[in-house]
């Protein structure tokens, strides 16, 4: 498995330019990079920096973030993949993520069930006719006492499936998994086709594999014995400086080498 690495909190050695961070992440060997939301960042130096050093965008947000639960939220999605296509499609198929947004007090949860796999139909429909790819994420996060609708590894994939579209995957993110007690194993048996990507980061803190209470040897294990092949985000706070902080990752991800 190859590593993909957060450009906006890794690679913080090379200054605060996302351009520098690039390069200095394709010369630790890391080829892939992925970033949050896009209409902020400096896409022209970014497009510069990934040719010159031969290193990929993997992913980007789509953005703004709207609620995938809310029905009332759902053409403003639409519209916001839209603008992201042109984008997904700039940086050599890079994936674009979504979060499903917080569950809406006093509505029955099959009703957002249904009201995310709709529009995550017609938004995959999209993607699909463009020749790109969406990921839902999960994501766990309380505001205002509200949880988010999918933040759960195993209510995605029983989303992505219900979604049934070649480009719709799911973004495995170990860190916000862990936060709700899921066991990544169980979650992922038989479904690890619907899964196109995995983020890591320890908990608690957030911070690199090796540093929290996470058991790395039985995600790893989990993730091979399912036949996962694809690259292992790294989208984490780093306590050590830049070298120090990938080569603890990839030796508690058993990447090392």
């Amino acid at each position: 498995m190859q590593l993909a690495a957060c450009i906006e909190w890794m690679f913080a050695d090379a200054g605060t330019d996302l351009a520098a961070r690039i390069r200095a992440a394709g010369a630790a060997g890391v080829k892939s990079v992925e970033c949050h939301l896009w209409r902020d960042k400096p896409l022209d130096a970014i497009e510069a920096a990934l040719r010159e050093s031969g290193v990929r965008l993997r992913s980007f947000c789509v953005d703004p973030r709207r609620s995938l639960a809310d029905p009332a939220d759902h053409d403003a999605v639409l519209a916001a993949i839209a603008d992201a296509i042109p984008i997904a499609r700039r940086f050599d198929g890079a994936a674009m993520i979504v979060a499903s947004g917080f569950t809406r007090a006093g509505v029955p949860e099959q009703d957002q069930f249904d009201a995310v796999v709709a529009v995550l139909k017609r938004a995959a429909a999209l993607a699909e006719q463009s020749g790109t790819m969406l990921w839902l994420e999960p994501v766990y996060m309380v505001v205002g006492g509200q949880r988010m609708f999918v933040d759960t590894i195993g209510r995605g994939l029983d989303i992505v499936a219900a979604v049934d579209s070649p480009a719709l995957r799911l973004l495995a993110d170990v860190y916000h998994s862990a936060q709700t007690d899921e066991a990544l194993g169980p979650a992922i048996k038989g479904r690890i086709a619907l899964v196109g990507h995995v983020q890591v980061a320890d908990t608690d803190g957030r911070h690199e594999p090796g540093t929290g209470s996470i058991d790395w040897t039985q995600v790893m294990s989990a993730l091979r014995e399912e036949g996962y092949r694809g690259e292992i985000g790294l989208e984490y706070f780093p306590t050590l400086p830049d070298a120090a902080s990938l080569d603890a990752a990839r030796k508690a991800l058993g990447l090392a080498g």
